[in-house]
């Protein structure tokens, strides 16, 4: 049987809908009893949305409620695919009708539903992030000015920002312990070099998939995947790109420290250097070989040691 689409443009106060099978356009209120309605509605069928930047929270716990299928796009994506197609005016029925076309024509799989354990952990380390970047800014404004004033004013919202960002960390190590299956993730990623307590909650909390997909498509989530830019005789360098930035600055990290400690890594990193490779280059693969254990050690629940063994 064909799979029908229902395309969803979300904005803050409403949801625009159209249905690929009926031609149905409709606009629904973003209240909690229509969302659930319109979920209802729709169990059947496969809603494609795109993510933006939280307004498509309440549909997909709605969507999730009602155990209706639902694929969460990137926006980028999306708008190279309404431009492939000649789709180039811009609305919310043209961008609904847009998403549903975009679910038919490249057969989207639906994600898996929302997981309140794992998405508080994703709300609490972006908090973080917020307050470690807020804290960078302030340092950077403090070193700039000569002011007394100012530089004390920034001393003091340091002071501030520095006490919330150690209660936000202690509020992840809390709810990780308080959820044994993240906090068996947690020491699990913790047995290789360079993955702390901090590095494996973000792993947890924005690459759900890690453990249940191969590691070209992990790679490819993580943005670690090396890309092709070759055309007739020219033949280009190949380059990551796309994923998900806070996550491959994660891995790139650990695998920074793994390849000085670990000498799997170390030896890894040796032998691309050796043969010409720049320093960052290396770290990126190394990062990328970093994934792909951590990858298989959450698929045969297996500690660093146990799984290269």
């Amino acid at each position: 049987m064909t799979q029908n689409y229902i395309g969803v443009d979300v904005a803050k106060n409403w949801i625009d809908m159209f249905d690929a099978q009926t031609g149905e356009h409709r606009r629904v209120d973003v209240s909690r009893s229509k969302l659930q309605r319109f979920a209802d509605a729709s169990k059947d069928q496969i809603v494609v949305f795109e993510a933006s930047g939280g307004y498509e929270r309440p549909l997909m716990e709605a969507l999730s409620a009602a155990c209706t299928r639902f694929v969460r796009v990137n926006p980028r994506q999306a708008r190279d695919f309404a431009r492939a197609t000649g789709m180039l005016a811009k609305t919310d029925k043209v961008d609904a009708q847009m998403l549903a076309r975009m679910g038919s024509a490249l057969k989207l799989e639906p994600g898996s539903g929302l997981d309140p354990e794992r998405d508080r952990l994703a709300a609490l380390v972006a908090r973080r992030d917020d307050l470690t970047t807020t804290i960078g800014r302030e340092r950077n404004r403090r070193a700039q000015t000569r002011d007394t004033w100012i530089r004390g004013q920034i001393a003091s919202l340091l002071r501030v920002l520095k006490r919330q960002l150690k209660r936000c960390e202690v509020e992840i190590a809390a709810h990780i312990q308080l959820h044994d299956r993240l906090a068996r993730d947690h020491i699990r990623l913790q047995s290789i070099p360079g993955i702390g307590p901090i590095l494996a909650a973000v792993l947890i909390a924005s690459l759900p998939e890690l453990g249940n997909l191969d590691r070209r498509k992990i790679a490819a989530l993580a943005g670690l995947a090396p890309h092709a830019c070759d055309s007739g005789l020219f033949k280009g360098k190949r380059r990551i790109w796309g994923g998900r930035a806070n996550v491959r600055r994660a891995l790139y990290l650990a695998a920074f420290i793994a390849s000085r400690h670990d000498p799997m890594f170390r030896a890894f990193r040796k032998q691309l250097q050796d043969a010409g490779k720049p320093v960052k280059v290396a770290i990126t693969a190394c990062a990328r070989k970093l994934l792909t254990v951590l990858n298989a050690m959450l698929r045969t629940s297996q500690n660093y040691r146990e799984a290269t063994a």
